[in-house]
This record gives C-alpha cells, sequence and structure tokens, in this order.
C-alpha cells in the first residue's frame, strides 16, 4: 500500500512554517493604520452637524400663518409604534381643521419617518435633533407647542423631501 502523507503542515514552505511573512504583513498593516487620520469625534465639544437627509426628532413646522398641520390623522394610522395621538376640532379658518391635542410619546418613535412620508401638508418632518434625554418618562411626550418649530430651522429638510419625494 502506497500511503504518502500530504497534509497541509508538509505542503509548507520554510518560510511559511516559521510565520515570518504573515507577522510582516500584520505588522505592515498596523502600521498602516497608525498614519491614516483619525474619525474619533471628541463629543461634545465638537459638535456634528447633520444633513439634510437626517432623520431626528419628528416635529411640526410653524408656518409664518399659523400651524400646517390640518389634524387629518394619517400620521398617528401609519405610526407602527403608535407614538402619535391627535385630536382635531374645527376652525372658522381656510383650512377648516386644526390639532386640539397632538402628541408624540419620544419613548415610543422609533424614528421610521412613516408619518413625514404620509403628510399631504408637510407639517411633520424630521428634524436634525438627535440629544434627546429625558429624567421621567411624562417629559418624554411632547405636546404640540414642544413639537412646533419655526420653518425657517427646517429648510434643509424641506428641500430635501421636495427634492427625493
Amino acid at each position: 500500500m502506497n500511503n504518502t502523507k500530504n497534509t497541509e503542515v508538509e505542503r509548507r514552505s520554510f518560510w511559511e512554517k516559521l510565520y515570518i511573512p504573515e507577522i510582516a504583513k500584520g505588522l505592515g498593516l498596523t502600521l498602516a493604520e497608525m498614519f491614516k487620520p483619525k474619525f474619533t469625534r471628541q463629543y461634545p465639544e465638537e459638535r456634528w452637524e447633520p444633513l439634510g437627509s437626517y432623520r431626528g426628532r419628528p416635529v411640526l413646522v410653524d408656518d409664518v400663518d399659523g400651524e400646517r398641520c390640518v389634524a387629518c390623522g394619517l400620521c398617528s394610522r401609519v405610526c407602527p409604534a403608535l407614538a402619535i395621538e391627535v385630536q382635531a376640532d374645527e376652525t372658522d379658518r381656510e383650512k377648516e381643521r386644526f390639532p386640539v391635542k397632538f402628541e408624540i410619546n419620544m419613548l415610543r418613535c422609533i424614528y421610521c419617518g412613516f408619518c413625514e412620508e404620509v403628510c399631504p401638508e408637510e407639517a411633520i418632518v424630521m428634524s436634525k435633533d438627535y440629544e434627546l434625554v429625558f429624567q421621567r418618562q411624562e417629559d418624554a411626550l411632547m405636546n404640540k407647542e414642544q413639537l412646533l418649530v419655526p420653518v425657517a430651522q427646517l429648510q434643509d429638510r424641506l428641500e430635501f423631501l421636495r427634492q427625493y419625494r
């Protein structure tokens, strides 16, 4: 019977058995990484400015004529986390309806952006706010006054939505 040993160890060359080429490759990779620019941000001293495509905290757009929301309730129906509650009332103004109560539970919100996509009036948009801290659960329940943001602060996001919708 011709039984020759042909294991992987026997197929390696002398230098491969010493692992010296692999050690040299590893050291070279480590040295190359040491001289690349660092990406670590020194937060909170270095603040990050998100782009218009960033989806932060949902807010209501406060236009110059008042809030844009017409209390249609589409945002609360499409919210998968059931984080939005809207109660409508009628008014004599041109838009006929407005939200008497508009609340978003920020502990439930998953920042999916479905509310923003479904809104026919561009009344609810995802802002650039990413620092949300609450001391109590009740603080995370944001009402209409806390959610209203002037339209001038949301121009980046509104332009992004108009471009990619």
